[in-house]
């Protein structure tokens, strides 16, 4: 569509930071844990005064290892909004002062912070430690009441030795600016582990001098629709985007002064058409590959031969010389069988290496492959689907599909790294407001990712060190641009960080949604567009036209209090508060905010209800009709090429719409916007789940049925194609029927390569 079905939804932002809470010695007194995130592992209050920051204050450090410390330190206040503090020359002229003690035996990352009437004093058995309670430092300092810190005593060190998390830069290329904004970000949370998703289908990101075609052809594609075409010329608009080895080796050491570890991943054998398409002779089949803008499960894989193992191996010797952590991962996940099913070559291969099926021969691959890397003292990692075939004993595994590949995997001595797609996958929404970004609309709300616990509770004892830790994914199909990024890690990354942190037992969501607040003013201190869709506000009615009354809901996601007015007034914090679903009459105009502390957590949001909006309904207030298989998505326009686009909940499985209880009494007519966006979608061995309710006419049908079955009300044809504007206003008369019902509205027939999609539906009353 060459312009946008309605204006773009977007969540509200913040205004200046505001404060919240208690002074931090009310918060002393009151024995309440500062906004510190993660939660430390053991906090007490002190007696004292505690620590007010002078404006001559300094920060300094006994040694070397206590001077960058220091200077880390004042890297950190500042980012997180706080005032500048220079690097004092010595120890005694400093108010913040760091240690190195080796005779201290904590426990790995860990350290020790007090804070007294004469500072905050920092001590820690290595470089690390030192950098952790440098965050912790900077952290307090930018509490409840900025520039002081109650008297405190803080012993803290990590539950889990690896606390991730994944980017991926192979379906959208993010900037070396992005890339370090993200890993300043992943600091003040404490995590420690980078997995870096660089080669997919869509896109190889990485610089292999050895290959130059890896990025020469496979760091480009040309998008379908809109966004594949130059506006001006109408010539296909390449995107492009990779990361030569020399920036490769700035991010890894931007990392390492952060105290991150960057884990590159190659995938193998599936994901792999971008590499296809630069040397086609790594592919099984003869047919041509071109690298497009479609998402999903790809069939292409790698062959068999021994010269393929041999590229695999040139590129990870080049990988190694760039990536100086432990690990390394090789993918696995998603490698669809059916190319090595029908390939004589491969089937022949297969009884060459003595693999009896297809995931034996991956099997091979993957031991072949973690040899390799055992040779250059580095160890394999891999997606849980590396177990199937038979693992190598020194290859951890990341269990994504759930839990219970890492339980499978533990119990046989694997090491493990829990990420499930149930609660670590940062790429589905996070609540059920219609100003969320593009994404998976299976929803992962901020205290479902809170409440994971990376090790099962039927995991034996003896076996409950193999779990490493936890980490987020960021797969990045339906995320564009770096706003949405920023949306949909934070603050989720929060929740992923405090349970890789802090201890299971201490662990509180009440108690993290209490210093929550606090954390997003460092988010907008360090230019995070973090989410405000669970801080916002959200109205849900149900009305009668015929009687213009309204049942109100106005919901929090995250439950914080809320408040609002009726009278086109400003909401503020002595505003009614919402206790129940309002009874109102039309029109009406609702303004509301969620509060904490008394000031609001986003900006206020108004709602006007009126006749017409009782007979109107737009894509992201209906349903999904009962009975159909179901993929729904929430998809971005193809257009236009630059800017904002337009937004639609679809399912791709069968676009069908519901609209629940509707009261047709009266009701003459309907009309539907509707317009089409490319069906970019490879779904492997599920596309015979994908089902077309059979078309009638040479190009389908808008069909709107009673209750989704029997005759339709509504069968109007679908055109060849939209009007100029990418989209087509459909009208029809509904017949007289019964009162109320459920109301299915759905496209007929086949369309590929493109899918009809619902803007919004409005119902006319008979004259």
């Amino acid at each position: 569509m060459t312009t946008s079905l309605r204006p773009r939804r977007r969540a509200p932002w913040l205004g200046p930071c505001l404060l919240f809470g208690l002074s931090a010695l009310q918060a002393q007194a009151a024995g309440t844990v500062p906004p510190l995130v993660p939660l430390p592992a053991h906090y007490q209050a002190d007696p004292g005064a505690g620590f007010v920051l002078g404006d001559a204050a300094r920060a300094g450090g006994s040694d070397d290892a206590g001077r960058r410390a220091a200077a880390r330190f004042v890297d950190l206040l500042r980012q997180n909004g706080g005032p500048a503090v220079a690097v004092a020359d010595s120890t005694g002229a400093a108010q913040i002062r760091f240690r190195l003690d080796p005779s201290a035996t904590r426990p790995a990352e860990g350290y020790r912070l007090k804070v007294s009437d004469t500072g905050i004093d920092i001590s820690a058995g290595d470089d690390v430690g030192l950098f952790y309670g440098a965050v912790t430092a900077a952290q307090l300092l930018t509490g409840d009441t900025p520039g002081q810190a109650a008297a405190a005593t803080i012993d803290d060190a990590p539950r889990f030795p690896w606390r991730g998390f994944m980017l991926d830069s192979a379906r959208h290329f993010q900037s070396m600016e992005e890339i370090k904004k993200l890993l300043d970000a992943m600091a003040q949370h404490k995590l420690n582990t980078f997995h870096w998703h660089l080669t997919d289908d869509q896109g190889w990101r990485m610089e292999i001098k050895r290959y130059p075609e890896l990025t020469a052809v496979g760091s480009c594609r040309v998008p379908l629709g809109d966004a594949g075409r130059d506006p001006a010329s109408g010539e296909p608009r390449r995107y492009c985007g990779y990361y030569t080895q020399e920036q490769i080796r700035d991010v890894i050491a931007y990392a390492a002064d952060r105290h991150i570890q960057v884990i590159p991943e190659i995938d193998v054998p599936g994901h792999a058409t971008a590499a296809i398409a630069a040397y086609p002779e790594l592919g099984v089949t003869d047919q041509p590959l071109v690298i497009d803008n479609q998402w999903g499960v790809f069939q292409n894989l790698f062959n068999t031969e021994e010269s393929t193992f041999q590229f695999l191996e040139n590129v990870l010797e080049e990988v190694i010389q760039m990536f100086p952590a432990r690990y390394v991962h090789v993918g696995g996940d998603e490698a669809v069988k059916d190319q090595w099913i029908a390939s004589a070559r491969v089937q022949q291969r297969m009884r060459e290496l003595g693999a009896k099926d297809e995931m034996e021969m991956q099997s091979h691959i993957i031991k072949r492959l973690e040899t390799f890397l055992e040779r250059h003292d580095r160890r394999l990692i891999g997606w849980d689907e590396i177990l199937e075939g038979g693992l190598p004993p020194e290859a951890t595994v990341m269990s994504w599909r759930g839990t219970e590949g890492g339980l499978k995997a533990a119990s046989e001595g694997h090491d493990v790294v829990m990420t499930p797609v149930t609660h670590m996958y940062m790429d589905y929404l996070q609540t059920d407001s219609p100003d969320e970004p593009p994404g998976r609309p299976t929803t992962i709300t901020l205290q479902k990712a809170y409440e994971f616990e990376p090790v099962p509770d039927e995991l034996a004892a003896d076996k409950r060190a193999h779990i490493l830790g936890l980490q987020a994914n960021m797969f990045n199909e339906h995320t564009r641009n770096d706003r949405n990024l920023e949306h949909n890690l934070f603050p989720r990354l929060a929740a992923v960080a405090e349970t890789g942190w802090s201890p299971r037992a201490q662990r509180d969501f009440a108690g993290f949604l209490q210093r929550l607040p606090r954390q997003l003013q460092r988010y907008q201190a360090m230019g995070i567009a973090y989410a405000r869709t669970p801080f916002q506000v959200d109205l849900r009615d149900k009305g009668e036209h015929r009687t213009g009354q309204v049942r109100v809901d106005l919901v929090n996601p995250l439950g914080y209090p809320v408040h609002y007015t009726l009278d086109g007034s400003a909401v503020d914090a002595g505003s009614p508060r919402y206790v129940q679903p309002l009874q109102l009459e039309v029109p009406v105009r609702i303004q509301a905010a969620a509060f904490f502390q008394g000031r609001p957590l986003a900006a206020p949001r108004t709602f006007t209800l009126d006749a017409g909006s009782l007979l109107a309904r737009d894509d992201t207030q209906l349903g999904l009709c009962p009975g159909d298989p179901k993929l729904l998505l929430r998809l971005e326009d193809d257009g236009p090429a630059d800017g904002e686009r337009a937004i639609f909940n679809v399912n791709i499985f069968s676009p069908c719409w519901l609209w629940s209880d509707v009261d047709l009494t009266g009701i003459g007519g309907i009309a539907v916007r509707a317009g089409r966006i490319p069906y970019n979608f490879q779904l492997a061995n599920d596309e015979p789940s994908r089902t077309f309710a059979p078309a009638r006419t040479a190009h389908g049908e808008l069909e709107v049925l009673a209750d989704c079955k029997g005759t339709p009300l509504v069968s109007l044809p679908l055109p060849a194609s939209p009007d100029a504007d990418g989209f087509v206003l459909l009208e029809a008369p509904i017949p007289a029927s019964a009162a109320r019902a459920d109301l299915c509205i759905r496209f007929t027939g086949d369309t590929r390569p493109d899918l009809w999609t619902l803007d919004w539906v409005k119902l006319t009353p008979r004259d």
